[in-house]
């Protein structure tokens, strides 16, 4: 469509007056910032308390406010600076519960906003939780035979603590139906315990083993033990 040239002219002037002034004058309002949304604790021991800090900004004109936070794990627990002023700065800072982490792990965060672009962030926790007293394969042992057949297994238990670590003793509620072993695979470091099934009759047993060790931090472990025998088919007692 063709403008004639005065009514260009005056088009644009109307803008200038009009349109320019509104543009500088208007508001941005609250604009959340957060320069860091994961962080990577990398190789940790599953005991300890994990705790990072991520910084949110406001990079807007008005009043930025923290509306809520959602963690995806009741284990994580958050402490922020609710109300950020216009060109400062606040802080949330997360807290994962010892215990809480084993091997690969992430631990997500929302965080919701009073800014109308950008209402919601997810901050991520992650890295790799090392036992330090790793169990292999389980700590369960589960028999299944028939009686008077050669059934027994074991569970090796490595410690990744400094120090000197050893299993002690043990005790057990069904010593009638399971003898017990304990060796030093690697003095200090790496014990296996060996079970063996002597029950001769056929039915179903359940108990624990409970055993004793030199560590502060886990002084006391438990392993189980289940035994199914039974006669084949067509065969009685």
């Amino acid at each position: 469509m063709y403008i004639a040239q005065p009514v260009y002219r005056t088009l644009i002037l109307m803008w200038l007056l009009l349109g320019a002034p509104l543009a500088a004058g208007a508001t941005l309002g609250p604009k959340a910032q957060v320069p860091e949304t994961t962080f990577d604790f990398g190789e940790i021991f599953e005991d300890r308390e994990l705790t990072h800090t991520f910084t949110i900004k406001n990079i807007g004109d008005a009043l930025l406010e923290i509306k809520d936070i959602d963690s995806d794990c009741a284990c994580t627990a958050a402490d922020s600076d609710r109300r950020i002023p216009p060109g400062g700065q606040g802080r949330i800072k997360l807290t994962i519960a010892p215990f809480s982490v084993l091997r690969q792990f992430e631990k997500k965060t929302k965080v919701f906003f009073n800014d109308p672009d950008h209402r919601e962030v997810v901050l991520s926790m992650k890295g790799y939780g090392k036992p330090f007293i790793e169990i292999q394969p389980s700590h369960i042992i589960r028999f299944r035979g028939k009686p008077g057949e050669e059934l027994r297994d074991q569970v090796r238990f490595t410690s990744h603590l400094p120090g000197n670590f050893e299993i002690k003793a043990f005790k057990t509620n069904i010593p009638q139906y399971i003898d017990v072993n304990i060796k030093a695979e690697q003095p200090g470091k790496i014990y296996v315990v060996e079970v063996r099934n002597k029950r001769q009759e056929a039915g179903n047993y359940a108990g624990v083993i409970e055993l004793s060790t030199t560590s502060e931090k886990r002084p006391r472990l438990i392993m189980r033990v289940f035994g199914e025998l039974s006669l084949p088919s067509g065969e009685s007692p």
